[in-house]
C-alpha cells in the first residue's frame, strides 16, 4: 500500500469520526433541548399566599348588623302591636257611644248625646271609619307597609297584631265589642290571604 493510500484512509477515518462526534453533539443538544423544553412547558401550581390566606379563612357573623336588623324588627312589630291597641280600643270606645253603653263603662258619669251617638253609629256602620272593613284593612296596610311587602315577615305582623289584640283587651278591662272580634277575625283571614298570595303555608294560628 503506498504512503498516499495510508493518508487517505486516515484522513477519510478523522472526517468519519469528526461527523460522528458532531452527530452525537447536536443530537445531545437536541435531547437537552427536548428536555428544557418539556420542563418549562409542564404546569407546577404552587399556591400563592392569598390563595393559601383565602382558603383558612374565617367567617364570623356580623354581630352589629344581627343587632340592628333584630332591634329593627322588634320596633316594626312594636308598632304593629301599638297601633292595633289603639285602633281596636278606639274602636269599643265608638261602638259603645253608639250603644249607649260608654255611661256603664264609665262608672255611670257619662251620657253620650244624640249627635255624639249619631256619629258614632256612621263610624261603626260597614262602609265607616271604625266598620269591620276600613279597621281591618288599615292595620293589613300598616302591617304591610311595616315590612315592605316581605312575605317572611307575615307571620311577625300575625304576632305582633295578636298582641295588640290581646292588649287592646286588657286595656277595654274585658272581652272587646263584637264589632272588634269581627275586626280580627277580619285581619286573620287577611294575613292568611297574604300568604296563600306569596305561595307560604297559612299559620293555623288562634288568638
Amino acid at each position: 500500500m503506498s504512503v498516499n493510500g495510508v493518508t487517505g484512509a486516515s484522513s477519510a477515518y478523522s472526517t468519519y469520526a469528526a461527523n460522528t462526534k458532531s452527530t452525537e453533539t447536536n443530537n445531545t443538544a437536541e435531547t437537552s433541548k427536548e428536555t428544557t423544553s418539556a420542563e418549562s412547558t409542564g404546569v407546577v401550581y404552587e399556591p400563592s399566599k392569598e390563595a393559601a390566606t383565602a382558603s383558612t379563612k374565617k367567617y364570623q357573623p356580623d354581630t352589629n348588623m344581627i343587632a340592628k336588623l333584630k332591634a329593627d324588627a322588634e320596633a316594626r312589630t312594636s308598632q304593629l302591636k301599638s297601633l292595633v291597641e289603639k285602633m281596636l280600643t278606639k274602636q269599643g270606645e265608638a261602638y259603645g257611644k253608639a250603644n249607649d253603653i260608654w255611661s256603664l263603662l264609665s262608672s255611670g258619669n257619662f251620657t253620650v248625646d244624640a249627635a255624639t251617638k249619631a256619629q258614632a253609629q256612621a263610624d261603626i256602620a260597614e262602609d265607616g271609619y271604625w266598620g269591620v272593613s276600613q279597621t281591618s284593612q288599615r292595620i293589613l296596610d300598616f302591617a304591610t307597609a311595616l315590612t315592605g311587602g316581605d312575605p317572611d315577615k307575615i307571620e311577625e305582623m300575625r304576632a305582633a297584631f295578636q298582641k295588640g289584640f290581646k292588649q287592646a283587651t286588657k286595656t277595654w278591662g274585658g272581652s272587646l265589642p263584637d264589632i272588634s272580634q269581627r275586626t280580627y277575625d277580619a285581619v286573620m283571614k287577611g294575613f292568611d290571604k297574604m300568604a296563600e298570595d306569596a305561595g307560604l303555608k297559612t299559620a293555623q294560628t288562634e288568638e
